[in-house]
């Protein structure tokens, strides 16, 4: 091998590396070269006292081989100088932050903290979020000529009518479990008949509207944050406003009025799709006709059920509007945290309607409708 840099010495029971001469940034090249062939089947012994000149490239390229041998085998060295040692801790410390940070165990405590700091982060920008709404709203209303009903159009078209499908065949799905359930501990009682009563009313007042609200959070508001996430990263955000147009006015308020307007549309269809899939079942599970099914929803199905539905609509989609619009103005300088937030999105905008939801059912209880 080549004795300028490196030298080997092969003994009963190690291997001695005999580093000399200059370990610079002009020589790390042919010195990697030399240290590739090096056999770690046997304890290492590394001398380098015979090197004259160290910088940082070659520290660097020693810390990188002596982890490559210590991964295979012992590795002692021997021959550095307090210089050299100096050098090597701090250039050390530098190369694998990331490997002592993962070597830290959080305490309970310490996480605690660092989520009640996430928390109170959060809190505030959502009341600048929805005090920068408000506000927009507001002048969006004294100023109607300004709202950009194109943008509304669009995205009415995008949230709503493209997912009138999915909505149905989940409602119909939805319908159809309620009344095989409910049909084996109705029949016990000789009360078939009653099947139509469980699913038209649960459907209407309850489950049509609460089944559409999350899968529109799951397929729109979940959108929502990846579009304006990824403008964010692409600095158009930045751009909008250097050239003095508001976000808000651009990006936020149309999609929010969009969404209430298309999701209590997409609670109709649902209500209807979700009776159909009852009735579909209790015919084949109790064999109630098309005539006594729809006989006795006319008599059991009033306009208050389904008035007590929609209105929790346009609620619901304020709700996953300005949640996943918020989370999308959160993301920050990378494309992982457009997937962090749009999880992040989902849960929320879940968790709100399903707490709106319950929060529905106290008031009407309370005022006995």
């Amino acid at each position: 091998m080549n004795e300028e840099y490196l030298f080997l010495e092969t003994h009963h029971d190690h291997i001695k590396i005999i580093s000399k001469g200059k370990w610079t940034l002009q020589s790390i090249e042919d010195i990697e070269m030399l240290l590739h062939e090096v056999p770690y089947d046997k304890k290492i012994i590394w001398d380098v006292s015979g090197v004259s000149e160290f910088d940082s490239a070659g520290i660097l390229l020693f810390i990188e081989y002596f982890n490559y041998f210590s991964s295979k085998t012992k590795v002692e060295i021997v021959g550095y100088t307090p210089k050299q040692k100096e050098m090597y801790d701090l250039l050390k410390k530098e190369h694998e932050p990331k490997e002592a940070l993962s070597r830290h165990k959080e305490s309970w405590l310490e996480n605690i903290g660092r989520q009640a700091i996430d928390f109170y982060k959060d809190m505030k920008e959502l009341v600048q979020f929805l005090g920068e709404l408000y506000v927009n709203f507001f002048y969006t209303i004294l100023h109607p000529k300004e709202f950009r009903f194109k943008e509304m159009v669009y995205h009415i078209y995008h949230s709503g009518f493209t997912a009138i499908t999915i909505v149905s065949m989940t409602s119909f799905l939805v319908g159809m479990v309620i009344a095989y359930q409910g049909s084996v501990q109705l029949a016990k009682f000789g009360a078939d008949i009653f099947i139509v009563d469980t699913v038209s009313i649960s459907m209407v007042r309850e489950l049509g509207p609460m089944i559409t609200a999350i899968v529109i959070a799951g397929r729109s508001g979940s959108a929502y944050t990846a579009e304006i996430g990824a403008m964010k990263i692409t600095e158009e955000i930045s751009a909008m406003r250097t050239m003095g147009f508001d976000p808000y006015s651009f990006l936020v308020t149309p999609r929010i009025v969009a969404l209430m307007i298309a999701l209590p549309l997409l609670i109709f269809f649902a209500d209807i799709m979700g009776i159909f899939g009852g009735m579909f079942a209790s015919g084949m599970q109790l064999h109630i006709s098309v005539d006594q099914f729809i006989n006795r929803l006319y008599e059991v199905l009033e306009m208050k059920h389904y008035i007590l539905g929609i209105i929790k609509g346009p609620v619901f989609a304020f709700l996953i509007a300005a949640t996943g619009c918020f989370r999308g103005f959160q993301v920050s300088e990378n494309t992982e945290s457009i997937g962090l937030h749009t999880t992040q999105s989902v849960v929320n905008s879940i968790f709100l309607v399903i707490a709106f939801d319950a929060l529905f059912s106290v008031i009407y209880t309370e005022f006995d409708i």
